[in-house]
């Protein structure tokens, strides 16, 4: 009896493995050829291809295991029913608890699951270079040519051409995004353009409370902290329309603050660039240097909104605030 016992398990583990095979093959396949190139975000810069094939590659992990549960709950339900013959002592019943078969099965693959998902996740991240997230004001990795570029841009000698890293700097407010392109005079748009097959240099700030910069199609996301440079980096790859949106509950209007940018070529990117710089050379003039990090205040009176007649004014046309008092 109980050698027809142990035959009817083994019988049964093999048949649910089988099914289990199986099932995954097709599922992976189907996902990994079907659904996984059309899977969020898209393929509009380097890091959006690489978080879309990270993202695929977790899924084709997960489906064997989801698919193994149902297999295994369908396969109890309908082979070990009380209609039948009950269920397995071994693989179902009070004598799972002490199959050492299959606990060590179950920790070996987990195991080996958990350390490729770990060893795949520190790879991605340095060999992508952040895979597009913010990694403060000093990245460990960063692309080629992008210090020389960051470097330049606070020194104010900064001047892009094709195939260089372009610096765009990103502050936040409530509740608006503006872009700040130091390569071009420093000129302040609230449109974000970028030309296409370019190294992207986002440097996030922020002028009021904690806001996050999120380019969806991009695949860039970065927090915006007040007096904090946070950089972000991703290269483009196709020219097209994207959404930014703040990903950060930053006060009332929080859901209103996104607006929405476009990849063009790099003669487009150029065209409009020099001819936004030079519409806004007036404006321009008035804003205070390019720094990574700014006070909300056009006077530039030590970190507050009230001038104390100790600090040049950013601005010599408006004044904001009140008024230093007579002596």
């Amino acid at each position: 009896m109980a050698a027809e016992n142990s035959k009817g398990e083994v019988n049964d583990l093999r048949r649910m493995t089988m099914i289990w095979v199986v099932l995954s093959v097709v599922a992976d396949l189907l996902f990994w050829f079907l659904v996984g190139p059309h899977v969020p975000p898209g393929r509009m810069t380097e890091t959006a291809v690489n978080n879309q094939r990270t993202f695929n590659v977790l899924l084709v992990i997960a489906l064997p295991v989801l698919i193994g549960v149902w297999v295994y709950l369908g396969y109890a339900a309908t082979m070990w029913s009380a209609k039948r013959e009950g269920v397995a002592e071994s693989v179902g019943g009070e004598g799972a608890r002490t199959n050492r078969k299959v606990q060590v099965w179950w920790i070996a693959l987990t195991s080996v699951i958990v350390i490729f998902l770990a060893g795949y996740g520190t790879f991605a991240v340095i060999a992508e270079h952040g895979s597009g997230g913010g990694e403060g004001p000093n990245p460990v990795w960063s692309p080629s040519g992008a210090t020389q570029a960051e470097t330049a841009a606070l020194s104010g000698s900064s001047s892009w051409t094709p195939g260089h890293v372009l610096v765009v700097q990103v502050i936040g407010q409530q509740w608006k995004f503006t872009y700040r392109y130091p390569s071009f005079g420093g000129f302040e748009s609230d449109k974000l353009v970028l030309p296409v097959n370019t190294e992207i240099a986002f440097n996030v700030t922020s002028l009021d409370v904690i806001h996050s910069f999120w380019a969806y199609q991009l695949s860039v996301k970065a927090d915006a902290n007040p007096q904090l440079n946070n950089v972000a980096y991703t290269e483009t790859k196709h020219t097209g329309n994207f959404t930014v949106r703040c990903s950060e509950l930053c006060g009332l209007w929080h859901g209103s603050m996104y607006n929405f940018g476009k990849v063009v070529s790099s003669t487009d990117f150029m065209n409009w660039a020099s001819t936004t710089q030079s519409a806004n050379a007036a404006n321009t003039a008035n804003l205070p240097p390019f720094a990574w990090t700014y006070v909300p205040d056009a006077n530039g009176a030590s970190g507050g909104w009230y001038p104390d007649g100790t600090v040049t004014p950013y601005s010599t046309v408006e004044t904001y605030g009140s008024k230093t008092p007579a002596s």
